[in-house]
């Protein structure tokens, strides 16, 4: 086997997939890159048993072969190689050479058929999505994580549903953790071909390596077969192995009901909750909300480091409200709204909270209260 490829072909592309081989799993191939060439190039596989990704590059094959070396090891070879042409070849016992007249290095490699197969994509019910309205869906779920040692289905995957209405569909992902849940929908237009009866949990770590292979243009196929969520652009596909569970119902929760609607500025708000978060600890981490006549006073009192208050004139009328939560999650749902003022949906210090952009109807986030 033996090729040579542009550095600038796979630079990106390796430094992308570190998340995926860098997972530790059940194999230790699973570190490795595998390449295989073709007649114009090289396919380019990765896994971690749970995520895959699979591409083609570009490059000039003198012959053709089949090889794995150590994902790490290559992407540093690759990044800090001194020339654009980069030839690489394997030899007996699966050693590897990658250099050129200047340059040498020879790494062990593994046995290309130890490497996990890939799942077959053949046949696949594709519908296409925005490729920036896609990775802010992401964004906007992945931001509720559960605990690392955390086995519940629902808590560690994405719930991914589409929704056919009788004016619309939704393509629809939910996340929650039990203390807050998120909500973000991509509405199309009724006679839109989408696939019908879609309910399935896609693992959030899966999910957040799907991330960095999104462009900020452009768009994505996406399709559910045997078990497997497969994301396709170009020459360049992510397949994610499905979790098994059920997903809470979570309808009633997000409805808005007779509460109060607060609007209030998006950055103003942030830069206050941060403010007023520096003496949140561990221990110590609600902070306290009053709501009253034109104002909001947020209160933090932590034993170990004092106690700070801010206030914030609002649009508000009502009775007092006084209620207690987690800032960290006010702040990090204020970080993926887009819009410049927020609306607070609050009735009680005992209900839900919910937060949406103004007149942003694509995205709704949820908050339990914590105990005063």
């Amino acid at each position: 086997m033996k090729f040579k490829i542009q550095k600038n072909d796979i630079l990106d592309i390796l430094s992308k997939v570190q998340g995926i081989t860098g997972r530790k799993s059940n194999l230790a191939i699973t570190s490795n890159i595998l390449m295989k060439t073709t007649e114009k190039g090289i396919i380019l596989v990765v896994t971690d048993l749970e995520t895959g990704f699979e591409g083609f590059y570009p490059a000039s094959i003198e012959n053709q072969g089949v090889l794995t070396i150590n994902s790490r090891k290559f992407y540093e070879i690759v990044k800090e190689f001194p020339s654009k042409d980069i030839q690489i070849s394997k030899s007996d016992n699966y050693w590897i050479k990658i250099g050129n007249n200047n340059v040498e290095y020879n790494i062990v490699g593994l046995n290309p058929d130890d490497f996990p197969e890939t799942p077959t994509i053949e046949n696949i019910d594709f519908f296409t999505i925005d490729s920036e309205v896609f990775r802010k869906m992401i964004e906007k779920t992945i931001i509720i994580t559960g605990a690392s040692d955390e086995k519940r289905t629902h808590i560690t995957g994405i719930y991914f549903e589409i929704i056919h209405q009788e004016d619309k569909s939704v393509v629809r992902m939910v996340s929650t953790d039990g203390n807050r849940l998120s909500k973000a929908d991509c509405v199309y237009e009724k006679d839109t071909k989408l696939p019908q009866d879609i309910g399935i949990i896609i693992p959030k770590k899966g999910m957040n390596e799907v991330i960095k292979f999104l462009d900020p243009s452009g768009t994505v196929q996406i399709g559910v077969k045997n078990n497997n969520f497969i994301i396709k652009k170009d020459y360049e596909t992510v397949i994610i192995r499905l979790l098994e569970g059920d997903f809470p119902e979570y309808d009633d929760i997000i409805q808005r009901g007779s509460s109060h609607a607060i609007h209030l500025d998006r950055k103003k708000f942030l830069m206050m909750l941060k403010r007023m978060s520096i003496l949140s600890s561990e221990d110590y981490k609600g902070v306290i909300f009053n709501f009253k006549d034109d104002n909001i006073s947020i209160t933090t009192t932590n034993p170990d480091l004092g106690e700070s208050k801010e206030d914030m004139i609002i649009d508000y009328k009502g009775d007092l409200i006084e209620v207690a939560f987690n800032p960290r999650y006010i702040i990090e749902i204020l970080s993926v709204i887009d819009t410049e003022k927020v609306v607070v949906n609050i009735l009680d210090k005992e209900k839900p909270c919910l937060i949406e952009g103004e007149n942003d109807d694509t995205y709704l986030s949820v908050i339990m209260p914590m105990k005063i």
